[in-house]
């Protein structure tokens, strides 16, 4: 372990699959008390977050906050006001599927509750964590393919995208960027070349990740979010496989050491 690490913040917005009870029942009904019925809706979100990310970005000796609710229940990587189907508080998941039942209405009241308990608390814990951070990195992974709800919709993925920035608000040095991706292939080439999946991006299919712009902006530290495609360590029924989720947290882990004694 590097002793910079304790200058690296690592934030995972949707590992969690946990839902609260009075949110799960809004979204399965008197559904929420039947055992088998829960368990597969839980595991459907779950699954359609990040799954494991909190475990692939886990690193000894860094500073972390990783997200404790489900994306479907508040996103953390949106902005507070946004009110799209897909925004801070999703009415369908990626396949446009409603996520509560029809004729449900989240009201004013119960919708600022749900962001003041948890988006207000989130964004207070990242900021109690960045002062005198070098860098943070927001974890993520992707799907193989774009989803219905998306801009890129059936479009095969790369194996790992990194999101800098855009070209002319960058969250990271734009000089930066170069040595970055480099240090990415050289810490995953082992990973990918046992994969079906190929080359690392910069900005495809995202160029920014909103956590990154947001803190960024308040803070002056450097930001920046990273993808890693979820077939490099999901199988086919979506169960994980822990020799893959350790040579990513590994692999990881050269990374982010690269990235903080660039940034340094």
């Amino acid at each position: 372990m590097t002793s910079r690490r304790g200058d690296l913040l690592i934030v995972t917005p949707h590992s969690s699959g946990q839902v609260p009870a009075d949110v799960l029942r809004d979204m399965l009904g008197d559904a929420a008390h039947d055992t088998p019925t829960r368990t597969a809706f839980l595991r459907r979100l779950f699954l359609d977050g990040d799954p494991y990310t909190d475990l692939i970005y886990g690193l000894p000796g860094a500073r972390h906050v990783n997200a404790p609710w489900s994306r479907f229940v508040v996103d953390l990587n949106r902005e507070r006001d946004d009110r799209v189907d897909n925004g801070v508080i999703k009415l369908v998941d990626f396949t446009r599927t409603p996520l509560y039942p029809a004729g449900f209405a989240l009201t004013e009241s119960a919708r600022e509750a749900r962001l003041a308990l948890i988006w207000d608390s989130f964004d207070a814990q990242v900021t109690d964590r960045l002062p005198g951070a070098a860098l943070m990195i927001v974890g993520h992974c992707m799907g193989t393919h774009g989803p219905a709800l998306g801009h890129d919709t059936g479009t095969p993925r790369p194996a790992i995208c990194l999101m800098p920035g855009e070209d002319d608000a960058p969250t990271v040095p734009r000089e930066h960027w170069p040595a970055l991706k480099a240090a990415c292939e050289a810490a995953f080439a082992d990973v990918i070349a046992a994969s079906p999946f190929e080359r690392v991006t910069i900005g495809e299919p995202w160029q920014s990740d909103t956590l990154s712009v947001t803190h960024s902006r308040r803070s002056g530290v450097p930001a920046l979010g990273i993808e890693l495609n979820a077939g490099l360590y999901l199988g086919s029924g979506g169960e994980p496989v822990d020799d893959a989720i350790r040579a990513l947290n590994a692999a990881f882990a050269q990374f982010a050491d690269a990235a903080l004694a660039l940034l340094a």
